[in-house]
C-alpha cells in the first residue's frame, strides 16, 4: 500500500489571550482564510482554560451552517444543557439551520479544548441542529505494541466508530511510546493534519520530524475514492501524543462571517436575522425534546425553524 507523508509543516503560534479574557489563551491551529487549501476543515482552536471556581466561559452564542467538534484534552466543562464533558470526551454538534449553544458552560477547574470547525455537505448546509456527546469510554481503542489510538470518527485497523457524519471524517486520538508505529489506512480523497500535543513524532518514509504544537498536513494523493494509503506514525525518543484529523474534500467554497458558514452573502444574512429576530432554537430547547427516558447527552435532533 502507498506512503503518504508530509507536504507542510505549520508551527503554532505561542498562546495568545482568548475571547473570555484572564485565564484563556487560545492558539490558532487551522487558519479559517486558509480554507480552499484546508477543505473541509475551518477552524481549529486550542483552548487554554483556567478560571476562578465556578466563573462561566463565555456565554449563550449563535452558529449556523457547519459543524463543531469539541475535544476535551485535559479537564471538565459543565453545561446546563449540553452535560458534563471529561477528560477525553468529544461533543459532536451540528449547528446546520442554525442554534444557540453554550447558554451556561462552567470550566471545572483547568482545562484544555481542541474545537474544530468543520464544513457541511452542500445537501446537509441547513440540516436540522442537533448535538451528540460521545464519551470517552464508548469510544473504541485500537491497541498495539506501544500503540493506544481512540477513534471518535472512522476507523483505524478493524474499529470502526459509530459517530453519524455528514461529510465523511476520522479522528483520532494516538498515544505512541518511544519507537513504535501507528500505520493508519486513509481515502486518498481525503485531506488532512496531524496536530502533536506531546513529544515528537516521524511520519511518511522520510521521516517528517513533528513536535508538540506544529501541525503536519498531509500529501496530496489522487483523489479517487477506491484508492487508499498508509500513514505511518512512528513515536521519537520521549513518545508522542497527537490528534489526527481527516476528511472528505467537498469542493464546495464558502462564505464565513463571525459564528455563520454559508455559500453566499444571502446565507450568511439570512442567519444573522434569524438570531436577531429570536427565531434560532437553542440547544436546550433541543434537549428538552430528547426522548423521556433516554440515556443523558446522547444524540438530539429538532426540526429546524427555517430550512431550505
Amino acid at each position: 500500500m502507498r506512503d503518504r507523508g508530509i507536504e507542510r509543516v505549520v508551527t503554532t503560534p505561542p498562546p495568545a489571550p482568548g475571547f473570555i479574557g484572564e485565564g484563556h489563551t487560545a492558539v490558532s491551529v487551522v487558519d479559517p482564510r486558509e480554507f480552499a487549501r484546508n477543505d473541509p476543515f475551518i477552524v481549529l482552536m486550542d483552548d487554554r482554560i483556567d478560571l476562578e471556581p465556578g466563573r462561566p466561559a463565555g456565554g449563550a452564542h449563535p452558529h449556523g451552517g457547519f459543524e463543531t467538534v469539541t475535544f476535551v484534552v485535559e479537564g471538565e466543562l459543565r453545561d446546563r444543557d449540553e452535560g458534563t464533558l471529561k477528560t477525553g470526551d468529544v461533543l459532536w454538534m451540528t449547528a446546520g439551520s442554525g442554534v444557540i449553544h453554550n447558554e451556561n458552560v462552567v470550566p471545572l477547574g483547568k482545562s484544555r479544548i481542541l474545537q474544530l470547525w468543520l464544513t457541511l455537505t452542500r445537501s446537509a448546509r441547513w440540516s436540522a441542529p442537533r448535538f451528540a456527546h460521545i464519551a470517552r469510554d464508548a469510544a473504541p481503542v485500537r491497541r498495539e505494541p506501544g500503540v493506544e489510538a481512540r477513534v471518535y470518527s472512522g476507523s483505524s485497523g478493524s474499529l470502526r466508530a459509530t459517530t453519524h457524519n455528514y461529510v465523511p471524517v476520522t479522528l483520532v486520538d494516538v498515544h505512541l511510546q518511544p519507537g513504535a508505529e501507528l500505520a493508519q489506512e486513509l481515502p486518498d480523497s481525503y485531506n488532512g493534519f496531524l496536530y502533536v500535543l506531546d513529544g515528537a513524532v516521524s511520519v511518511g518514509a522520510d521521516r517528517t520530524r513533528l513536535a508538540a504544537g506544529q501541525v503536519g498536513w498531509l500529501a496530496d494523493a489522487d483523489a479517487n475514492a477506491s484508492s487508499v494509503s498508509t500513514v505511518r506514525i512512528t513515536g521519537r525518543e520521549d513518545g508522542a501524543r497527537l490528534v489526527l484529523y481527516a476528511g472528505e474534500r467537498q469542493q464546495v467554497p464558502i462564505v464565513q462571517h463571525g459564528p455563520f458558514v454559508g455559500e453566499s452573502r444571502a446565507d450568511i444574512i439570512r442567519l444573522s436575522q434569524l438570531y436577531t429576530t429570536g427565531k434560532m432554537p437553542r440547544i436546550s430547547e433541543l434537549a428538552r425534546k430528547s426522548t423521556p427516558g433516554g440515556a443523558p447527552n446522547e444524540m438530539v435532533e429538532a426540526a429546524s425553524a427555517d430550512r431550505n
